[in-house]
């Protein structure tokens, strides 16, 4: 296998295992594979092009001056304004397109989202700074820009299904858990000690998704078996 090769299995495989893994809970009500996969893609194309474009004018010295100094902070918090909602533009496709109906469609969604521009970014990664750097990330930000995407991906199953008005605070989150993330990852680089911040994030970030997993599964038993199933408040 050529180097490009190495840099696409250990980007990509990773990603499309924990989606198999998450589509597979998802056993009362199967998403569409088209529109699991086709979010997935989305993720890794159109989101990560336009967070490309945005982070590359508002922080590489591009038509628009930064407003604070580009610090770890400011790199860090712009990369959370603007890869959300990117990453949540695919989320929006199944969302329009009626596909999601609670908490377990919109937490498939939105981890294939983020799965597929975690893909993408690793495998961009790799081709700048070498396959050791893929691999590394490989182990960290598929379940990070998943369960950030997830937040908001929940956010619009409980839309959906009339749970909720706004998903405005699942975006919050998700871009506070982001900033917060690359903040640290920023200082590790130079000061490796905080990468006992990024253990501890990654533990965060797994308990959300198993958060989130049992609150679907707990949705989808009473949706599908209990026929009186009624909704409850968020």
């Amino acid at each position: 296998m050529n180097v490009i090769g190495e840099i696409v299995f250990f980007a990509y495989t990773p990603a499309l295992i924990i989606l198999w893994y998450f589509y597979h809970k998802d056993r009362y009500e199967p998403e569409p594979r088209r529109y699991v996969i086709g979010t997935f893609i989305l993720g890794g194309t159109l989101s990560v092009g336009i967070a490309y474009v945005l982070e590359s004018i508002l922080t590489v010295g591009g038509m628009i001056k930064p407003i604070l100094p580009t610090t770890a902070f400011y790199v860090a918090l712009v990369a959370g304004l603007v890869e959300e909602p990117a990453k949540a533009l695919a989320v929006r496709w199944p969302y329009k397109a009626g596909q999601m109906d609670g908490i377990m469609d919109g937490l498939v969604y939105g981890v294939a989202a983020g799965l597929g521009f975690a893909a993408t970014e690793n495998f961009l990664y790799g081709l700048g700074w070498g396959v050791a750097v893929t691999v590394t990330r490989a182990f960290l930000t598929p379940f990070a820009h998943g369960t950030w995407t997830a937040i908001i991906g929940v956010g619009y199953g409980l839309k959906a299904e009339g749970q909720i008005e706004s998903v405005g605070r699942f975006y919050a989150l998700a871009i506070l858990l982001h900033f917060i993330w690359d903040y640290f990852a920023f200082l590790s680089a130079t000061i490796p000690a905080y990468n006992i911040m990024l253990i501890f994030l990654l533990m965060v970030n797994l308990a959300i998704l198993r958060y989130f997993l049992l609150l679907g599964e707990e949705e989808d038993i009473r949706k599908y078996v209990n026929p009186f199933f009624r909704g409850g408040g968020w």
